[in-house]
């Protein structure tokens, strides 16, 4: 999850001359008051004061994590505070290029950070960029469907949206209850139980075993995918890219190479629809690079060599010297996921879309673009008038009291 996987990234797309084909933004951070759209204030409070001078905080005895599950997976550094403000504003700004028409595919590799809870770190995620992203989407968006490729299930977001049918969620993921993280997202896992809870069959999980392969997660993401976006009808679309599910990840168990996961995005941006992509997982520094460097070029619509520019700096990290090396040749796992097991996730998860009688909508009405920036704009003029009121020792005066002359003989006539 280290920047320097932001670094070669954008050093390859700059090296193939990816960049004059698109609008390249300087985000904003993400203030306080955007992350406590989703966070919980006392949340948001602690990972600002985490880094800044005071006393030492001590862990549980017992778990030995911080408050807020911070430690282990989600250790504290310097700076922490600014890093979740600025891949979380790089995230809503993408958000709201789309909302505001300026682009059709908006992308934030740093962004994708899918464990996040309302209220605690979870698996090296600290502020979910993801739910921020949606929340701003929802603003004008009647649905959004999310899509999740990291080996890792997407359960942050899940959870954020569990009880709602204006976001639906899909998360492709290795799933073993016992032993790997964060051991939720069962197939059985759709939504909550009651029928009459808006968001029941909208959370679908498509749980795979160790070492498979491209040709299987291709079929199997169209099949799924496919019928989710004609189904549900989302006026948007959320894909997070966890490059994790590459084959020869660190962390990750599947025999995946570059052109398949792309294939993906490909899929996903042939039906035409507002899409935002989102970086997430990824151990091996240099094919994550290669990974998203090639999901830019997918959404550019334009093909690049295999070898990497000559002239790129960084190219000693990357041995073969090319962007598609095979990943899957010696593959560290075996693929057990059998045609049988994969077309029964095909049939459990359409299953669920039975129940969808039509799309789901809302009553929309016309917003002005950022209406929460200009909301806090004028609660701050607010406030400081009043303070400025209180130090002249006009506060709790009313206006026709303030604005009472004083009044002399024959003011009038003068």
């Amino acid at each position: 999850m280290k920047p320097w996987r932001l670094t070669l990234t954008n050093k390859i797309v700059l090296g193939y001359g990816m960049h004059h084909a698109m609008d390249m933004y300087l985000s904003k951070p993400a203030t306080r008051e955007e992350m406590t759209d989703f966070h919980s204030e006392d949340y948001v409070d602690f990972l600002k004061s985490v880094t800044e001078a005071g006393e030492p905080l001590q862990p549980d005895k017992e778990t030995g994590l911080y408050a807020h599950n911070m430690g282990d997976d989600c250790p504290f550094f310097d700076g922490l505070f600014d890093y979740c403000s600025l891949y979380s504003g790089a995230s809503l700004d993408a958000a709201r290029k789309l909302t505001n028409n300026q682009a059709d595919i908006a992308i934030n590799w740093s962004g994708g950070l899918h464990h996040a809870k309302k209220s605690e770190a979870s698996g090296f995620c600290y502020i979910n960029d993801i739910v921020l992203a949606i929340l701003q989407l929802l603003l004008y968006y009647p649905r959004v469907l999310y899509i999740d490729i990291d080996v890792h299930h997407g359960d942050g977001v899940e959870q954020a949206f569990w009880s709602t049918d204006r976001v639906m969620t899909v998360s492709f993921h290795k799933y073993d209850k016992a032993i790997f993280f964060p051991g939720t997202g069962g197939v059985d896992e759709v939504g909550p139980p009651e029928n009459t809870n808006p968001g029941a069959h909208h959370s679908l999980n498509v749980p795979l075993h160790d070492g498979i392969d491209d040709e299987s997660y291709i079929n199997l993401f169209k099949d799924i995918i496919g019928p989710c976006i004609e189904r549900y009808n989302p006026s948007a679309i959320v894909l997070q890219c966890g490059a994790d599910s590459l084959g020869g990840d660190r962390l990750g168990c599947f025999n995946l190479n570059i052109k398949a996961h792309g294939e993906c995005v490909r899929f996903v941006k042939s039906f035409n629809t507002p899409l935002l992509v989102l970086g997430g997982g990824g151990y091996t520094a240099r094919n994550v690079a290669r990974l998203w460097a090639h999901e830019t070029s997918v959404c550019l619509d334009t093909e690049v060599s295999n070898t990497l520019p000559r002239d790129m700096p960084f190219l000693s990290h990357f041995p073969e010297g090319t962007l598609y090396p095979d990943l899957s040749r010696g593959g560290r796992f075996t693929n057990i996921n059998t045609p049988q097991y994969l077309r029964g996730l095909v049939q459990s998860t359409l299953e669920q879309l039975r129940y969808f009688v039509h799309s789901p909508s809302v009553q929309m009405k016309y917003m002005p673009p950022d209406l929460d920036a200009v909301r806090r704009d004028v609660e701050e003029e607010v406030r400081e008038t009043r303070e400025k009121e209180a130090r002249n020792g006009l506060s709790g005066r009313g206006r026709r009291e303030r604005e009472r002359g004083v009044g002399v003989r024959g003011e009038r006539y003068c």
